[in-house]
C-alpha cells in the first residue's frame, strides 16, 4: 500500500502520544479533555465503534473512489477539518498549517470565530475556500460585520454554532487557568519551560489571540477585562429570531452545527438551512449527551432526503469515518485529531494527518469492495 504519511505515526493515537510530549500540560488538557467526568467524550468513540460493516468479497470490483460531494462542491475525501478554538495555543501556527494542508488535499477547513487566525488570512491560504463558523455575538453590528467579512473573503459556507448556550464545565481548564479569564500560574510557566520547541515557536509566531475579533475588542484590556468582554459579547445562544437576520444576510450555503435532536433538525429545515452537522461539541459541553452516532441514526433515518447531514465528535480513524457514513452521514469532520497532528509533527502535521486518514479510509473501501462513498450504507450490518 502506497503511504503518503510518516509511518512512525500511523494512527491518531500515535499522534496524540507524541503531541502530549511536546505541548505544555495546560494546553494539551484544553485540547484533549471533555467536560465534567468525560463520559460523553468516551461514549462518542465507543458507540461509533459498535457499528459493523460487511464486505462483499466475490462481487466484481473496480477502483474505490473516496471523492465526495457536499454543499455543491466535490472534495477528495469525505472528511474535513472541524473548527477548533485557540488552535495556536495548543501548537503555534496550527490554523495556518491546517488551512494550507486542507487546501492542498482539497478537503474543507472550517475556521472558528475564536481561533487564532482571522477570516482574511484563512481565505488567503485557501484561495477563498475556507468555511467560517460563526459564534453568534449579542451585538447585531458585530454579527453583521463578521458575516460581511466572511462574504468578502469568499467563504462558500457559513456554519452557525448552536450547542454552546453556556460554557462547558471543564475541571482541568479551571485548575489550569484556561477558563475565562485565563491566568498564567507558576505551574503553567514551569510547564512551558519543559517544552522548549513549543516555547520557541510561540515566540516565533507570537502570543495567540482571537484574531478575527480584534477589530471589536477595546484596546488596552488586561486578561481579566478581555475575559469579561468575551463572556458578555458572545452568548452563543441561538433561536429563530436570531437566525432569521443571519439567513437573510448570508447569500451562501448555511449550516447549523451542534444538532443532536429530531426537533432541531426539523427547525433547521424549516428555517432554510442547507445542511446540519450532528455534533455534541466533541463531548465538551454536556456530559449527559447522547453519542453523536446515535443522534445521527435517529436524524438521518428520517431527514436525509430533506437536508444534507454531516457529523463530527468522536471520530478518530478512517474506519470511524466509514462507520459514520454507513450510518447516514453524508460527510464528516474531525477536530482534535488534526491538532494532535500539528502538536506531534509541527508544520508537517496537517499533511501527515490528512494523508494517513485518506489511506485508512481507502483501505476500508477496498476491503469492503465498495466503489463509491455514497454506497457505504449498503455494507452496514443492521443489528
Amino acid at each position: 500500500m502506497a503511504m503518503s504519511f510518516d509511518s512512525d505515526y500511523p494512527s491518531v493515537d500515535d499522534l496524540r502520544t507524541k503531541a502530549k510530549l511536546r505541548i505544555p500540560k495546560f494546553a494539551f488538557e484544553y485540547l484533549d479533555g471533555g467536560c465534567n467526568e468525560d463520559v460523553s467524550l468516551a461514549r462518542n468513540t465507543s458507540e461509533i465503534r459498535k457499528v459493523q460493516l460487511q464486505p462483499r468479497y466475490l462481487r466484481n470490483h473496480g477502483t474505490s473512489s473516496i471523492k465526495t460531494k457536499i454543499m455543491g462542491m466535490e472534495f477528495d475525501a469525505p472528511f474535513g477539518i472541524a473548527p477548533v478554538g485557540l488552535q495556536g495555543l495548543m501548537w503555534p501556527n496550527t490554523p495556518a498549517i491546517l488551512a494550507k494542508a486542507a487546501y492542498s488535499h482539497n478537503i474543507p477547513f472550517i475556521l472558528s470565530t475564536v481561533t487564532t487566525m482571522d477570516i482574511e488570512k484563512a481565505s488567503e491560504l485557501t484561495e477563498g475556500n475556507a468555511w467560517f463558523q460563526l459564534y453568534n455575538p449579542i451585538d447585531d453590528a458585530i454579527r453583521d460585520s463578521i458575516i460581511d467579512r466572511a462574504e468578502a473573503a469568499g467563504c462558500p459556507v457559513l456554519v452557525l454554532l448552536c450547542d454552546v448556550p453556556t460554557f462547558g464545565y471543564r475541571p482541568r481548564d479551571f485548575k489550569n487557568g484556561l477558563a475565562l479569564p485565563p491566568k498564567m500560574t507558576l505551574a503553567n510557566i514551569l510547564q512551558i519551560l519543559r517544552k522548549p520547541t513549543w516555547a520557541y515557536n510561540t515566540l516565533k509566531y507570537g502570543q495567540p489571540t482571537f484574531e478575527t475579533l480584534k477589530p471589536y475588542t477595546p484596546e488596552g484590556l488586561n486578561l481579566k477585562q478581555l475575559g469579561a468582554f468575551m463572556d458578555k459579547t458572545f452568548s452563543g445562544r441561538l433561536n429563530e429570531e436570531k437566525i432569521k437576520p443571519i439567513r437573510d444576510r448570508w447569500k451562501g450555503k448555511l449550516v447549523l452545527k451542534g444538532v443532536a435532536s429530531e426537533q432541531d433538525t426539523q427547525d433547521a429545515i424549516r428555517m432554510g438551512f442547507d445542511g446540519i452537522i450532528v455534533s455534541n461539541h466533541g463531548g465538551r459541553q454536556l456530559d449527559a449527551a447522547q453519542s453523536t452516532i446515535n443522534s445521527l441514526v435517529e436524524i438521518a433515518t428520517k431527514y436525509s432526503d430533506q437536508i444534507e447531514i454531516m457529523m463530527d465528535s468522536g471520530l478518530r480513524s478512517g474506519p470511524d469515518i466509514a462507520r459514520a457514513m454507513a450510518r447516514g452521514a453524508k460527510f464528516t469532520f474531525m477536530g482534535r485529531s488534526f491538532v494532535y497532528g500539528t502538536g506531534a509533527l509541527g508544520n508537517k502535521g496537517g499533511d501527515h494527518t490528512i494523508g494517513m486518514l485518506k489511506t485508512q479510509f481507502k483501505q476500508v473501501m477496498d476491503q469492503l469492495c465498495c466503489e463509491r462513498v455514497e454506497d457505504l450504507p449498503k455494507y452496514l450490518i443492521e443489528k
